[in-house]
Parts: structure tokens; sequence; C-alpha cells
């Protein structure tokens, strides 16, 4: 206290000029009209500066949750969405199955790292068998397929990316419904290549190539890619397609993980059959 005391008496005389000068400016504000316009309209925008500013710092900040939100809001829109293609699929048929209506499940998770520059590329996300994740799930984003979970932990799951060398996804031709398998060669990570599309298929660049549901792990009608370019070999029954991926795997942020509830009893049937054929 003492401190302060001579603080104020050493700078009494500046402190008096300052206090005066506010004092000073405050009339003037108060008694003239065009200054003090000036001075609210000056103020005004200095303020509004100051709050937009510290409003889109908090934004920035608030960014993740946002996110995670928006990925949680936007499982459940394609869980929906699922059920009423299966319900609309249903009724075209002529038969409604209740289990169909429910047969995929979609799981948030966050990507905590990610490979795409080797030729086995693999995917980490921030969820485990905890959080619902199972090994053999579909993986997808916003764009298209992703990748399989390959191990599961507590709370951490290991995914086979779409870009490892040794993964073939079932396919089909968007237009025309024939069937193909989609592989990446191992290159680069925007493109992939399409296999086993006959040559009596006519395609053009530009068409759609998404999963066919041939397999219990993607749901029918995923993007996979777009047709780049395509050859035909004289010697060759199939076409050598290549596709650019829908999906950017280089910009990973969020992913959905789909369950497929019919996964045992398709894979039953699937053994059996191949018992009975060998």
């Amino acid at each position: 206290m003492r401190r302060l005391f001579q603080f104020l008496y050493q700078y009494r005389a500046f402190l008096s000029f300052f206090v005066l000068e506010l004092l000073c400016l405050w009339l003037i504000v108060n008694n003239n009209p065009y200054q003090g316009a000036k001075y609210f309209n000056s103020s005004n925008r200095y303020a509004a500066l100051f709050l937009n500013t510290s409003n889109n710092i908090s934004e920035y900040f608030g960014l993740k949750s946002v996110n995670q939100k928006l990925a949680e809001e936007n499982a459940e829109l394609k869980k929906h969405v699922s059920r009423l293609n299966q319900k609309l699929f249903g009724l075209n048929a002529g038969y409604i199955e209740s289990e169909l209506f429910n047969q995929f499940e979609f799981v948030t998770a966050k990507v905590i790292k990610n490979s795409v520059r080797q030729s086995q590329n693999y995917i980490t996300i921030n969820k485990g068998s905890q959080g619902g994740v199972e090994v053999g799930m579909a993986v997808i984003d916003k764009d298209g397929i992703v990748g399989k979970v390959k191990t599961v932990s507590k709370n951490f799951s290991l995914i086979t990316s779409i870009l490892h060398t040794d993964v073939m996804v079932s396919a089909k031709l968007k237009r025309t419904g024939d069937l193909c398998t989609v592989e990446w060669p191992g290159q680069s990570p925007y493109t992939a290549s399409v296999n086993y599309l006959p040559k009596h298929v006519a395609i053009q660049e530009g068409d759609s190539i998404v999963t066919s549901g041939y397999n219990a792990v993607f749901p029918e009608g995923m993007p996979v890619g777009i047709i780049k370019d395509f050859q035909l070999k004289e010697d060759s029954p199939f076409y050598d397609i290549t596709v650019d991926l829908t999906g950017d795997l280089n910009r990973l942020s969020y992913v959905y993980l789909v369950k497929n509830n019919l996964m045992v009893e398709l894979d039953s049937v699937q053994l059996e059959e191949r018992e009975v054929q060998q």
C-alpha cells in the first residue's frame, strides 16, 4: 500500500493531467452533437470488430465438437436412407420383411492416423469394441467407400484401406448393373483399376462404379469411382479401366462404420453354398 501511495504521489502531475484530459473529452462528446456522433460511431465499429473477432476465435475452437455432432447426424441420416431404400425395394418386389429395415447401422469415428503412400495402407480410428466397432465392418465417408475393419481393441480400431494392393471390392457399373471388381494397383491414391468388366458392355468416360451388394460388407450402391479412361485389347475379353476414386482418402477426418446385422446369416448361407459346390 505504501508503494502505491508513493507511485501516485510521484506521478501526481501526469495522473491529474490524464484525468483532466478524459474529463475534457467527455464534456466535448456530451455537449457537441457532431463529436458525439463520430465518437459513438467509431466506438461501435471497433466494438463490433472486437466482438466479431472474438466470435470467430470461439467458433474456431468449437469446430471439433461441431464436426463431431455433424458426423453423428450424418450417420443417423444414412441409417434412415438405408431403411427407406430397403423398404422401397421390398414394396417394389411385392414383399416386406421388417428385418431388412434394420439391416444396416452406422457408427461415427474420428481418424487419428492414416497412410496413403504405402503399398498396403491402414487407417486408425478412435473407437473400438466399447464404441460398437466389430471386425469386418465396412468403413465409408461422405464421398464413398474407405475400407474394412481389420482389428479392434477396446478404444481403437485398425482399418484396411481400399488403398491396399490385396483388397478387392465387388462392384458394378451403375448405369447397366454389370458386375466388376475394383482393385488398387498401388500407385496414385486418387485412382484405382476396374477388372472383369466384359467387352460387350458399352461404357463411357464419366460412368459411375458403385458397390454391388454381393457381399456382406458394403451396402449396395455405395460410390466407388468415376471412369476416367478405358481401353480394350484385341485378345482380352475385359476392359482395362481406370477410375477416379470418389473419396479423397488423403483428407480423411471422420468416417462411418457400417454394421450389417444380417452378416452372420449371409455368411453361413454362402459357406453352405461353397460346401455344396465342392
